[in-house]
C-alpha cells in the first residue's frame, strides 16, 4: 500500500546520522505491517536497514539477532549442532502466516515490535530467554526480558523514539531440550495457542512459556520437574481470566482449555525424553 502521507524518508548509515525524532516518524525495517494498511499518523520513514548491522552473529555466549534481520535468515540459518534448542527456531519461522516474499522481507524485530499475542518471534525469543537491547537516540542503551517486552495487544515498554537494537539468546537456553504445542483454526494460520517448554538436562528445571493464547507472553519456571498437578496449579496461579486473548481466531475459552491441555503434554513428553 503506498504511504501517500510520508514525505520524507531517511536512509541514517549510524545512530549520529539520525534524524531528530519528531512526531509522525516511524522506524522502517521490513515494512510488511506498515505498508499493509493506511498509516494516517506517519509523515516520515527512518530506513533500518541502512544501518547494515549484522544479521546473526554466533558467539560464546550465545546467539546475537538483530532486529533487521529478516524472518528467512533466521530460518535458513546453520547453528551449532551442541544448541539442542535451535531446531525450535525454524519451527516458529514456519508459524508465520507468511508468503514466501513476505519471509524475506519481515524482520524479526518488526514481528516483535508489532506485539501481537501471534507473534511467532515473540513465541521464540521469549521461550529461548531472549534479552532485547534497546536504543535511544541520545546514545543511551537498556536491556529487557523478551518476557516482559510485550506488554498486550501492539503493546511494548519502547518509549516513542526508542528502538530495538538486538534480541539475545543465551547459549544456556540454547542448549536446552524443548518440546512445543500449536493450533490454529487452519494448517497454515495464525497461531491461537502457542506453548513451547524446555528442559535443563543438567539441573531439571522446567520453563513453559504461554504465548499467542494469552495477552502477553507468561512463564511458568519450575526449579524441578513438576507433577501434573503443579502444573496445572502454576497456571491457574499465573495465567488468570483476563490474561486469555478473545478474537476471531479463538474464543478465551478455547484457549484456556488447549492451555491447559497443551503444556500437560508437553511436561509429559519432556519428562519422558522423548
Amino acid at each position: 500500500m503506498d504511504l501517500n502521507r510520508v514525505t520524507e524518508f531517511y536512509q541514517p548509515t549510524s545512530l549520529a546520522t539520525m534524524p531528530k525524532w519528531q512526531e509522525g516518524f516511524a522506524w522502517l525495517a521490513g515494512g510488511t505491517w506498515l505498508f499493509s494498511e493506511p498509516q494516517p499518523s506517519v509523515r516520515a520513514l527512518i530506513d533500518l536497514d541502512t544501518l547494515s548491522w549484522p544479521a546473526l552473529q554466533v558467539l560464546p555466549e550465545g546467539l546475537e539477532i538483530a532486529s533487521t534481520c529478516k524472518i528467512a535468515e533466521l530460518e535458513a540459518f546453520r547453528f551449532p549442532s551442541e544448541w539442542d534448542a535451535a531446531p525450535l527456531i525454524p519451527h516458529c519461522c514456519q508459524a508465520l502466516l507468511a508468503s514466501f516474499k513476505i519471509w524475506n522481507t519481515a524482520s524479526v524485530g518488526g514481528n516483535i515490535c508489532l506485539s501481537l499475542p501471534a507473534g511467532a518471534m515473540i513465541s521464540m525469543a521469549a521461550a529461548l530467554e531472549g534479552v532485547a537491547t534497546i536504543w535511544s537516540l541520545d546514545g543511551g542503551s537498556r536491556e529487557a526480558q523478551i518476557v516482559d517486552f510485550v506488554t498486550g495487544p501492539r503493546t511494548n515498554v519502547l518509549a516513542p523514539s526508542e528502538l530495538l537494537r538486538s534480541i539475545f539468546l543465551p547459549v544456556g537456553a540454547l542448549r536446552k531440550r524443548f518440546a512445543f504445542r500449536r493450533f490454529s483454526l487452519t494448517r497454515m494460520g495464525r497461531s491461537s495457542v502457542f506453548l513451547i517448554g524446555t528442559l535443563c538436562p543438567v539441573a531439571g528445571t522446567l520453563r513453559i512459556m504461554v504465548t499467542a493464547s494469552t495477552v502477553r507472553p507468561i512463564a511458568l519456571a519450575f526449579d524441578y520437574p513438576p507433577d501434573a498437578a503443579e502444573v496445572a496449579a502454576a497456571i491457574d496461579e499465573f495465567v488468570t481470566s483476563d490474561l486469555y486473548f478473545d478474537d476471531p481466531h479463538g474464543t478465551c475459552e478455547h484457549r484456556r482449555h488447549l492451555t491447559y491441555y497443551y503444556a500437560e503434554q508437553i511436561r509429559a513428553e519432556l519428562e519422558a525424553g522423548d
